[in-house]
């Protein structure tokens, strides 16, 4: 019994919208704009054909205009002023938990995943949201530690999947040790079951191991992992210790998860030869549709196959997320759900 009293949804639970934050001249993708806007109007356009997207840009109307220009059902747009560092809306955006089943927003610190990035307009994103009256009467909580949405995965029911590698990173929180960090997921999220991985890693990724790059949950007991069939890739061994771990998890009633491994994409390098951090793990749930980055990879195909016979009943979508990669992110960080009854 969750004696919290909280519960934090899965993401392919109903939703009322998705946040995104617009990339512009004062982001990181200043010098990729005309290559990267592309992909925030086909997200854009997508999600607003299923349910509403909130988008927050310092010039509103110039984001507006591309949309229109892009096949946006503008109905379904909300944009607001906000001045943004960046995009990565996963991280700084609100995690929406159910508290006696009525929603509330936590707003958890974001440092711009230790200290790596200025974050000081990222980590006020959520409460101008809120003040604003973005999200209608929900009420907003302020928590005061560090922790990114892209970090965790629930299935809805009590359990938590993440990496201790983010999660105890000194960076983030060094006065917490793993029972502390423990007990705060108990009490924000309502989290009855903790599963940690320890190993799995994607190089250029800047965040520490995000499980969103790495692990998902999903319905029926199955968890989506990147997995590495190459044994001269720097990845191979590490995430061959991920998927032991993986396979010792169990559910709550004791049963194994079904493991279903997503394909391994060819590397990626950026100009300076930095590997980056392409994996199809990183796709967005949404009502009725399941947003998946594709990489102009062989594997594509695949990764949208298997993702559709986890998800049988959502149209799967494949999202050019070439452009994203270039700044060590892909399509789940650049987005949010808000869950059904947030907007209310």
């Amino acid at each position: 019994m969750n004696k919290f009293r909280r519960r934090l949804p899965a993401e392919w639970e109903e939703q009322d919208a998705v946040l995104l934050a617009w990339p512009h001249d004062k982001t990181d993708w200043r010098d990729s704009l005309y290559s990267v806007e592309p992909v925030f109007v086909e997200i854009a356009r997508e999600i607003s054909r299923r349910e509403l997207v909130v988008i927050v840009a310092p010039d509103p109307d110039a984001v507006a205009a591309k949309l229109q220009r892009g096949g946006a059902v503008m109905e379904q747009i909300r944009l607001l002023a906000i001045e943004t560092n960046d995009t990565w809306s996963r991280d700084f955006g609100p995690l929406t938990v159910f508290l006696d089943e009525k929603p509330l927003l936590l707003d958890f610190g974001y440092n711009g995943w230790g200290l790596k990035f200025r974050a000081d307009l990222d980590n006020c994103v959520t409460r101008k949201l809120h003040e604003g009256g973005a999200f209608g009467g929900t009420p907003l909580q302020r928590v005061g530690i560090i922790l990114e949405g892209g970090s965790i995965e629930s299935d809805g029911q009590g359990t938590i999947l993440t990496t201790a590698e983010c999660l105890l990173q000194a960076n983030r929180n060094p006065h917490l040790g793993r029972e502390e960090i423990e007990t705060t997921l108990a009490e924000q999220f309502g989290a009855t079951t903790l599963l940690w991985l320890e190993h799995g890693f994607l190089a250029g990724d800047d965040t520490d191991s995000h499980i969103d790059t790495l692990a998902r949950l999903c319905p029926e007991d199955v968890i989506l992992h990147v997995a590495c069939d190459d044994p001269a890739d720097e990845h191979y061994e590490a995430l061959a210790l991920m998927l032991q771990e993986l396979r010792a998890f169990r559910t709550k009633e004791g049963k194994p998860y079904r493991l279903i491994p997503l394909p391994w994409p060819q590397a990626v390098y950026d100009e300076e030869g930095g590997r980056l951090p392409a994996t199809y793990a990183n796709y967005l749930v949404i009502n009725n549709g399941v947003l998946v980055p594709t990489y102009r990879d062989k594997g594509d195909k695949a990764a949208l196959e298997i993702i559709k016979s986890v998800f049988p009943h959502h149209e799967i979508i494949g999202i050019d997320s070439l452009p994203l990669i270039l700044q060590h992110g892909s399509l789940h960080c650049v987005t949010m759900q808000l869950p059904k009854g947030v907007l209310v």
